[in-house]
């Protein structure tokens, strides 16, 4: 039975995975019916009696006929009508059905059309603890699913990524819409109850089209058993969907082991925090990641989120690079030591391999993140900046792209379009996409500035300040928009507001990290070409998180014919 595939029609129906695909789209198919069109399949033309195909479908329980009748039911509506209308199952009246359509057998490779990936999408889960303090738990738990589900046959199944997931979090929508909203066939939901050293967990597998519920358990653990726990409801889902695991992945998913409790909760706690982008938050997350750590060494999830607790601070200008870059470095490949297969470590390899302006390095990692997981939002969107970096927009347009598909909610992943878009050239473009993203979400300060730039670039000076104006407010003064707002003011004559931004972001510098970029950016408003070049070099020293993006950013246009500005560029390991 092994690679055979039953064509009839406009239908391929593999039997190895019971996948039914109809044009190269997979149609979702419960298992039950999905045995009862291969075995109608298998005979077709012969007329099988209902009692036959009742203990061929169920051997090993007592079901009722009309189970029977609903089965072919269900599998009628979704193979609908053939050429003239006729029915694919016809009824042979108290006796049984016969498949009456001409079924062609071939080998799966002899099959035309490429098949689509199953999308399935994992609802936040229900926090029905006692202690309402207990959201980061059943948070982290989602974002758990998300990751694991993500890591299996990443040719067949998708999974939406977490920020779009949380986005329903006490949704009263539907799982029809949701799943016509996030473009799914499959939603999996559930609830979480902790109680002092357990954990219940209900799960249930639901497909969008009909809103059937496909599979349902309920599992009663301790705490410490929370990895094997989460490996069991991803092979159950793996089954219900016929999705086929690799070898590796049975292997891994069957070795899950015991977790200190304490080190699982601060795991959770951190990647809770971390998830928050404030430098509070952050800065508290690696508290708890540090914790984890310390109370379970060998948890490589820890070290990976440590990782990115350290790069995201020094995304956001809130640590200095070398200092951020090589505590990253170390936390990433500890975790990659303990598990090689860990996508997100080395996507936060990649990460700290790219602001060291190891450009070879840093590919390498990206593309071996993404091979691992394909669903790793975060590597499909900091490998779009890579490859902005390196000139080659259409592939980061792309990339950008394909982690706008997998978070479709997501704020950053499309505003990293529309940067992008910006350091591209395509300011008309960036200005659409800017003004998108802040139909979304109106205090989102990265959009603000980004458009901002954009009308700058065009020559809307006035709309350019006010849009720059907007990203300080929202972003709470944040050093970057601030200084970007001063180079505007500097464009446009304002040299008194620009002068009183310098000096505001000179006595923050006092007291903490201001990449030398910003104030580059800054004179450079003011038309000090010598100035602006004199902090550039100090950055190259410093290695800011803004330094990889000096050859494109179009803000330097001014300085490319400059050869002192083409040192610099070769400096950071590009072409000038």
């Amino acid at each position: 039975m092994a690679g055979i595939v039953y064509a009839f029609g406009p239908f391929r129906f593999e039997a190895e995975g019971r996948l039914l695909l109809r044009k190269g789209r997979v149609l979702a198919i419960p298992p039950k019916v999905a045995d009862t069109l291969l075995f109608l399949v298998q005979h077709a033309g012969r007329v099988i009696e209902k009692d036959e195909l009742l203990q061929r479908i169920w051997p090993d329980a007592f079901i009722e006929e009309g189970s029977l009748t609903r089965t072919i039911s269900i599998l009628r509506k979704t193979l609908g009508n053939g050429k003239q209308g006729q029915e694919y199952i016809a009824t042979i009246s108290k006796r049984g059905y016969r498949f009456v359509a001409k079924v062609r057998q071939t080998a799966r490779d002899e099959t035309a059309p490429k098949v689509d990936k199953v999308m399935l999408a994992v609802l936040p889960f229900q926090n029905f603890s006692e202690d309402k303090n207990q959201e980061y738990f059943s948070d982290g738990l989602t974002e758990e699913m998300i990751t694991e589900l993500g890591r299996l046959n990443p040719q067949r199944l998708g999974v939406i990524a977490r920020t779009s997931a949380m986005a329903y979090k006490g949704s009263a929508k539907s799982v029809q819409q949701i799943g016509r909203e996030l473009g799914v066939t499959y939603i999996l939901e559930g609830s979480v109850r902790r109680s002092g050293d357990r954990v219940r967990i209900a799960a249930q597998l639901i497909q969008t089209s009909d809103q059937t519920h496909l599979w349902a358990e309920n599992y009663d653990r301790k705490l410490g058993d929370i990895l094997m726990l989460q490996s069991e409801v991803v092979q159950a889902i793996a089954r219900q969907i016929r999705i086929k695991l690799t070898p590796q992945e049975q292997e891994r998913l069957q070795s899950a082991h015991s977790l200190s409790p304490e080190a699982y909760e601060a795991y959770l706690q951190g990647r809770y925090l971390w998830n928050k982008r404030i430098r509070e938050h952050l800065e508290n997350s690696v508290k708890q990641f540090k914790k984890a750590i310390q109370l379970d060494p060998g948890y490589a999830a820890a070290y990976a989120g440590l990782a990115d607790a350290y790069l995201t601070l020094q995304d956001e200008g809130y640590l200095p690079q070398k200092d951020a870059i090589a505590k990253a470095k170390v936390a990433a490949e500890k975790a990659l030591q303990i598990d090689e297969t860990l996508a997100e470590a080395h996507n936060s390899l990649a990460h700290a391999y790219f602001h060291e302006l190891n450009w070879l390095a840093a590919e390498r990692e990206f593309k071996r993140s993404i091979a691992l997981n394909p669903t790793c939002v975060t590597a499909h969107f900091y490998y779009a900046n890579y490859l902005v970096v390196q000139g080659r927009i259409k592939e980061a347009v792309a990339e950008a792209n394909r982690a706008q598909s997998l978070d479709p909610r997501s704020v950053p992943a499309k505003e990293n379009l529309a940067r992008i878009s910006y350091e591209g050239g395509q300011y008309e473009e960036t200005i659409e996409y800017s003004l998108k993203v802040l139909q979304a979400d109106p205090t989102y300060s990265h959009a603000h500035e980004t458009l901002g730039w954009a009308y700058g670039k065009l020559g809307r000076y006035e709309d350019a300040v006010a849009a720059l104006q907007k990203a300080v407010e929202f972003s709470d003064r944040s050093p970057r928009h601030l200084a970007s707002l001063a180079h505007a003011y500097g464009l446009t004559g304002q040299s008194s507001e620009a002068q009183k931004l310098l000096q505001e972001l000179s006595r923050l510098s006092k007291k903490k990290y201001v990449p030398s970029y910003l104030f580059a950016m800054i004179f450079l408003g003011f038309g000090d070409k010598d100035k602006a070049l004199a902090w550039l070099e100090k950055d190259c020293r410093e290695h800011s998180p803004f330094l990889p993006f000096l050859k494109v950013s179009p803000r330097f246009a001014a300085l490319h014919s400059d050869p002192r500005f083409q040192k610099l560029v070769r400096r950071v390991g590009l072409t000038a």
